[in-house]
C-alpha cells in the first residue's frame, strides 16, 4: 500500500531561516548541482529576500525550496516591481508536486494587490528547461518566447540583468555566464533529448537560446504578473475542471 506524503510550503524571510534549515536545504542542493559548496550557498542565500520551504510533514523534513528577491525596476519610465526567483530545487521523489508553485503564485498576487497600478514582473534565470517551462506554461505575456518578440519585456530583462549581474551579462546573446566555477546541473538532471526538442517548441527554443546550459549559463526571462495570470494558474493547478463525457443517442462530445 502506497504511503501518501503530505507536503506543506511556507514562505520565510531570510532572517527567519535557522542554521539547521540552511544545512538541510544545502544537503538537497548538492544532490543536483555541481560547485555547490556551503560557503557560496549561504552567501547567496543571505542576499535573498526570502525562501519558500517545502516540507514533508510525515517525515518532518525539508524536501525542496525556492528563493526570491524583490527589487525595484524602471520600465518605460515607470516604476515597477521585480520578484526575482533564485535557486529552486526539489527532491526527485516529489517532482510534479504543486505546493511550492501555489505558494509562490500567492506571493506574487499579494505583491500585485498591494500596488495594483504598479507593473509587477516575475524575474527568473534558467539553467534548465524545466524552469523555463514554468514561465511559458503559466504566463501568457512572457519573454523570451518561440513565436514572437516583446520589446517591452526584452528591456525588462536588460534592466534587471544589468542591475543584478552587470559583469556576467552578455548583452548580445542575452545570457548570463558566471564562469567555470558557477553552479550547474549534474548530467543526469533535466537532460534534453532530441525527441524533446523535435516535439516541444518551447524546449527547442530554450536550447537554441541557451546552447551552453550544460556548462551553467543562465537564460534570463520575465513574465508579466496580473490577476488574470493568477486566476488562470488557480484554475489549472488548484481547481481544475474535470473532463466529462456526455453520451446519448444523439451526442458523443467531450466538454471541459
Amino acid at each position: 500500500m502506497e504511503i501518501k506524503h503530505k507536503l506543506v510550503a511556507n514562505v520565510r524571510k531570510i532572517n527567519n531561516v535557522s542554521i539547521p534549515q540552511l544545512l538541510e536545504m544545502h544537503k538537497i542542493f548538492i544532490q543536483y548541482y555541481h560547485n555547490a559548496d556551503l560557503k557560496t550557498f549561504v552567501t547567496d542565500m543571505g542576499a535573498k529576500t526570502g525562501v519558500i520551504i517545502l516540507q514533508d510533514k510525515k517525515e518532518n523534513r525539508i524536501v525542496g525550496f525556492s528563493t526570491w528577491t524583490e527589487i525595484d525596476l524602471v520600465t518605460g519610465g515607470k516604476k515597477s516591481i521585480g520578484v526575482f526567483s533564485g535557486d529552486t530545487v526539489v527532491e526527485k521523489k516529489y517532482w510534479g508536486n504543486k505546493e511550492m508553485h501555489k505558494k509562490f503564485a500567492i506571493l506574487l498576487l499579494k505583491i500585485k494587490i498591494k500596488r495594483p497600478k504598479t507593473p509587477v514582473f516575475w524575474l527568473l534565470i534558467s539553467k534548465g528547461y524545466k524552469t523555463y517551462l514554468l514561465l511559458t506554461n503559466n504566463f501568457p505575456n512572457h519573454y523570451p518566447r518561440h513565436d514572437k518578440n516583446n520589446i517591452k519585456l526584452e528591456s525588462v530583462v536588460d534592466n534587471y540583468c544589468q542591475q543584478l549581474y552587470p559583469s556576467a551579462y552578455n548583452t548580445t546573446h542575452r545570457l548570463l555566464d558566471f564562469g567555470d566555477e558557477y553552479q550547474h546541473l549534474k548530467d543526469d538532471v533535466a537532460a534534453i533529448t532530441q525527441d524533446m526538442t523535435e516535439s516541444h517548441p518551447d524546449i527547442r527554443h530554450f536550447e537554441h537560446l541557451n546552447p551552453s546550459w550544460r556548462q551553467g549559463t543562465e537564460l534570463p526571462c520575465v513574465g508579466e504578473v496580473s490577476v488574470q495570470v493568477f486566476w488562470q494558474f488557480m484554475r489549472k493547478n488548484i481547481f481544475p475542471f474535470k473532463k466529462t463525457k456526455i453520451n446519448t443517442q444523439k451526442l458523443n462530445v467531450e466538454v471541459s
